[in-house]
């Protein structure tokens, strides 16, 4: 299987070569980037000179993805809306956007988390990749939006709850990593702001919320009140550790059983006796999932630990990739974290 990888040279694209060129049904792999074309791989990504010689290339998109099966685009908000247009109904190519361009199907709801879309009438087109919900049903998907990385570990941690009658919207705190903010300096990630600092951060209107909404309605009807995401920034690098909490309007059972029977046969999400551990999940593809309920039965609180690069992106960008081809779905995914880290 061959594939290519555009805006290979950021954090995200690196993650992707990583996990693709040691995947056992990739033969091919093209890494584009226009700011580091002719340049080797291995000088951007130090970690994957055991891996390849190859240098960066510099192709238009459709070109890239002449005689390939899939094509990733790991590009910031904005510029996959530039090029999917000629890309789209021009390639039998399998599209995997790893940016948040197309991750809204409703024109409203992208508009008050985004703007106005560039291309709505690509919004439908592509299929909301959550991988760990939607299994098997993304086989056959021509076009897939990959979940971002706040989204995707709020979305786990809530998917067993749209079968319990709540009090009140959930809310979710999440603390990310440096990493979250991209290979591009930023204030916010300079290591004198960043080392021995936590803070919050788009407060009261984080994108992903619009990502969760529309989950939360699809899985428990369209007047739902959206559970509220709070983000926070902290000193490590990568991963995110997020943690639930939601009353009930009655007493729940086995709420560890009820995570358990939900994401049966699901093999990246591990289900633990204890609260995750953000280092155990850091470099691999697994969430770690704990759920508890306190003595009366009426409060839950669920903690949820992500590699925001791996799971929270390229990790489930290749798992829905395998899900959308028919291929196994841990292909090129079985891999255990670096511990101590």
């Amino acid at each position: 299987m061959r594939v290519a990888v555009v805006g290979a040279a950021g954090y995200v694209g690196g993650e992707l070569l990583r996990l693709l060129l040691q995947h056992p049904e990739v033969t091919d792999c093209l890494a584009l980037s226009r700011s580091r074309a002719g340049r080797p791989i291995g000088e951007t990504h130090p970690h994957l000179l055991p891996l390849t010689d190859a240098c960066f290339a510099d192709l238009p998109p459709l070109e890239a993805a002449r005689g390939r099966e899939v094509l990733f685009l790991a590009l910031e908000h904005g510029e996959s809306s530039r090029i999917v247009p000629g890309l789209i109904d021009e390639t039998r190519a399998l599209l995997v956007d790893l940016a948040a361009d197309f991750r809204l199907a409703d024109p409203e709801l992208y508009a008050r988390h985004y703007g106005a879309p560039p291309v709505p009438a690509l919004l439908g087109r592509f299929t909301y990749a959550l991988a760990d919900v939607l299994g098997e049903r993304l086989r056959g998907a021509r076009a897939l939006a990959v979940p971002g990385c706040f989204a995707t570990a709020a979305q786990l941690a809530l998917y067993p709850l749209a079968a319990l009658p709540l009090a009140a919207p959930p809310a979710l705190f999440g603390v990310t990593g440096s990493s979250g903010s991209g290979a591009q300096p930023k204030p916010t990630a300079h290591h004198p702001f960043r080392a021995n600092n936590f803070f919050a951060y788009q407060v009261l209107g984080h994108r992903h919320e619009g990502e969760i909404l529309q989950s939360w309605r699809a899985w428990t009807g369209p007047a739902a009140d959206p559970p509220r995401l709070m983000t926070h920034s902290g000193p490590f690098v990568r991963g995110i550790h997020l943690t639930l909490h939601a009353r009930l309007a009655q007493a729940a059972g086995d709420v560890a059983e009820l995570y358990r029977t939900a994401y049966l046969g699901r093999p990246f999400v591990r289900i633990l006796d204890r609260p995750p551990e953000l280092t155990h999940a850091v470099g691999t593809n697994y969430a770690l999932v704990h759920a508890a309920a306190a003595q009366d039965g009426r409060e839950i609180q669920v903690m949820a630990a992500i590699d925001n690069l791996v799971k929270g992106a390229a990790g489930q960008a290749v798992q829905a990739m395998n899900l959308a081809l028919g291929l196994p779905e841990t292909a090129g995914l079985r891999m255990a974290g670096a511990f101590p880290c």
